[in-house]
C-alpha cells in the first residue's frame, strides 16, 4: 500500500503566504543542457513529487535563480505524483536512470539506504544539518544515526478544534488532558433521531494514513510510547502507552463520539467535527475551504494523559539527498547547501518555499522570521512542536509496518478486532516485517 502522506495533499493547497520579494526576483531562464564535452556545464537532475500547481511553481523560483546565477552547474527538475514517487525511485535506479538529487518521504529512507540509492551526507554537510535543524527533522533525515540529506518539509501534529462547537457545548477552551478530551468529545458529539452522525466530538477517520496512523502515533508519543523499538527491530506499541491509546479510541467510537466512516477533512471544514489531531499543512487548506468560518478554528498541543506529563507528538517530513549513482555528487551537495542553508532576508530559500505553500521546515529560526508577528496564530503550535516532536521510525520495513498498523487500527475502530487483538496482531505482523528488513 502506498501511503497518502500529509505532503501528498500539498498539491491542492492554495498559496497562503507570499515569498519574500528578494526570493521572487530571480531569473526564469530554462537550464542549459550541456553536451557533456569539456567546458560544457554539468546538468543535475532533481526528482520530486512537486508535479503540479503551487508546488511546481514554488520549486521553480529557486531553481531558476540558481540557473540564472551559476554557469558551471545547472539544475533540471523532474516530477511525478507522490503516489508514484517511491516506485519511480526504485525503477529508475534499477534501470540506471536515477536522478542526481532525490526528494523522498523520510519514511522511506531506510528502504532507500538498504537498496543503495541514497548517498550519506559528507561530513561538512552532515554537521550543517545537525546544527541548523531541530532534532526531529535531523532524525527523519537520518538512518541508524547517519545523515542522508537536507530536511525540507517538516510536519508536526497538533489538535485542531472548532471554537464555536466547543462554546455551544459549554466548553471554555481546548482540552489539555485525555480526560478533558473525552469529556469534550462526548459533550460536542451530536446524532439525529436515526443515529446518523451530525457532529463528531473527536474525528477518527479511516480516510488515509494521516487521519488513521498519524493521529494515533501523535497520541502514542504524547503518552511516552513508541511504535517501533529504538533498535528498529521490533514493535513497541504493545505497551501500557499503546494500550491506553487504543482504549481511548475504542471508547470514543463505542460511545458515539467518533465515526471512522466520515471523511474528517470535509467534515471538519463543514463544522461537523469538534476536534481532530492532524498536521500543520492543513491550516492553509482549511483557510481556503472555510473562508470566514476559519475564524472558528483553533489549534492547541496534543493533549497529554496527565496534565503534568512531558509534551511529545509526531513529526513527518521529506528531505533532499544525493543519489549514489550520481556522477556529480560534489556539485549536487553544493546546490543543496545553497538551497537549504544560504539565507536571503533572514531565511533560507527552502524555508521560504515551504512557507509559501502553507508548510514548515525544521528550521525554527527561519519559521519565526517568515511567519512574523502578523502570521496565522494557528501555525504557532506546530512551530513550537518542532522542539519536542518525535520523527516517524524509518527503518527498511517502515512503509510496510505503517500499512500493517493502519489495517489493525481500522479493524479496531470498525469493530472487527478488540483492543487486545489489535495489539497482538500488530505486534506479530510488524515484528515479522521489521526483523526481516535488516
Amino acid at each position: 500500500m502506498t501511503p497518502t502522506s500529509p505532503a501528498g495533499r500539498l498539491r491542492r493547497r492554495h498559496l497562503a503566504l507570499a515569498l519574500p520579494s528578494a526570493l521572487l526576483a530571480s531569473g526564469c531562464a530554462a537550464p542549459y543542457r550541456g553536451t557533456g564535452r569539456p567546458g560544457e556545464p554539468v546538468v543535475l537532475t532533481l526528482l520530486s513529487h512537486y508535479a503540479s500547481g503551487e508546488l511546481k511553481e514554488a520549486l521553480r523560483v529557486p531553481v531558476d535563480e540558481w540557473n540564472a546565477t551559476h554557469d558551471r552547474v545547472k539544475v533540471a527538475t523532474k516530477a511525478v505524483e507522490f503516489t508514484d514517487l517511491l516506485t519511480t525511485f526504485m525503477v529508475r535506479q534499477a534501470a540506471g536512470q536515477g536522478a542526481d538529487i532525490l526528494q523522498p518521504y523520510c519514511l522511506w529512507n531506510g528502504q532507500l539506504v538498504r537498496a543503495g540509492v541514497l548517498r550519506p551526507a559528507p561530513a561538512g554537510h552532515a554537521e550543517e544539518i545537525r546544527r541548523g535543524y531541530g532534532a526531529a527533522a535531523v532524525g527523519s533525515s537520518s538512518v541508524a544515526g547517519r545523515v542522508y540529506g537536507y530536511p525540507t518539509e517538516t510536519q508536526t501534529y497538533a489538535l485542531y478544534y472548532n471554537k464555536r462547537l466547543l462554546r455551544a457545548a459549554g466548553v471554555d477552551g481546548p482540552p489539555r488532558t485525555w480526560r478533558e478530551l473525552e469529556e469534550t468529545a462526548y459533550r460536542t458529539a451530536r446524532r439525529d433521531g436515526y443515529g446518523n452522525t451530525l457532529v463528531q466530538g473527536f474525528g477518527l477517520s479511516t480516510y488515509d494514513d494521516s487521519t488513521t496512523v498519524g493521529q494515533t502515533l501523535a497520541l502514542l508519543n504524547a503518552a511516552g510510547g513508541r511504535f517501533v523499538a529504538a533498535d528498529g527491530r521490533s514493535t513497541a506499541i504493545d505497551s501500557p502507552a499503546g494500550r491506553a491509546v487504543l482504549d481511548l479510541q475504542h471508547r470514543l467510537v463505542a460511545k458515539g463520539a467518533s465515526d471512522p466512516g466520515v471523511n474528517v477533512y470535509k467534515a471538519f471544514a463543514s463544522g461537523q467535527v469538534a476536534m481532530v489531531i492532524s498536521a500543520g499543512w492543513w491550516t492553509a487548506n482549511l483557510k481556503s475551504l472555510m473562508g470566514e468560518a476559519y475564524h472558528d478554528v483553533g489549534v492547541a498541543p496534543v493533549p497529554l494523559p496527565e496534565a503534568d506529563g512531558r509534551r511529545a507528538t509526531l513529526s513527518t517530513g521529506f528531505m533532499l539527498g544525493v543519489n549514489t549513482a550520481s556522477g556529480h555528487p560534489r556539485e549536487a551537495w553544493e546546490f543543496l547547501r545553497w538551497l537549504n542553508t544560504d539565507k536571503v532576508r533572514g531565511a533560507t530559500r527552502m524555508s521560504a518555499l515551504q512557507v509559501s505553500v502553507g508548510s514548515l521546515t525544521g528550521r525554527a529560526d527561519d519559521m519565526r522570521t517568515l511567519l512574523g508577528a502578523g502570521g496565522d496564530p494557528n501555525l504557532r503550535p506546530f512551530l513550537d512542536a518542532l522542539a519536542y516532536a518525535v520523527p516517524e521510525p524509518n527503518g527498511p520495513g517502515a512503509q510496510q509496518a505503517k500499512s500493517l498498523l493502519r489495517k489493525n487500527i481500522e479493524a479496531l475502530w470498525t469493530g472487527q478486532q478488540s483492543v487486545d487483538e489489535a495489539l497482538r496482531t500488530t505486534r506479530r505482523q510488524v515484528d515479522q516485517e521489521v526483523s526481516r528488513s535488516w
